[in-house]
């Protein structure tokens, strides 16, 4: 039997792949293709130009009817890569409110959610600090 996913597979020119490509992906890799461009401060800060969407992150809106507005993220749905920043709705035919779900692409992040930091980061920013502190205490020490 034939799988509907491959993780070998590169890219291709035809559409219909590419489309085949992210409609069939699993949820672990769906993650990435929610991931939305950063402000120019905070791409100066992390030294990246994308990341993942994350609830909580706060967001500018860049295209579309609700242009210029921000606020945060309510939800990320992996399976229709849509997100729903809170205060964008749209008014029902019968006069109700509902949540306007948005593009990824079309949104770009202005602050940042708390994230967990891996082990890996926590250990180069302790290596950062301390190697920091003695090269402060051993120009104290040649001073003296």
């Amino acid at each position: 039997m034939k799988k509907k996913f491959s993780t070998h597979w590169k890219s291709s020119k035809q559409p219909r792949k590419k489309r085949k490509y992210v409609a069939n992906a699993p949820l672990h890799l769906r993650k990435k293709f929610v991931s939305i461009n950063l402000s120019k401060e905070l791409r100066k800060k992390t030294n990246k130009r994308n990341i993942p969407a994350k609830k909580g992150d706060k967001v500018k809106i860049c295209v579309g009817k609700f242009k210029g507005k921000t606020g945060k993220i309510l939800t990320v749905n992996l399976k229709t890569s849509k997100i729903i920043v809170e205060e964008i709705q749209v008014k029902k035919q019968d006069g109700s409110k509902v949540n306007f779900k948005l593009q990824p692409s079309n949104l770009q992040i202005i602050e940042l959610a708390e994230r967990k930091s891996n082990k890996k980061n926590k250990q180069k920013e302790e290596k950062k600090e301390s190697s920091g502190n003695k090269n402060k205490e051993k120009g104290k020490e040649n001073k003296k």
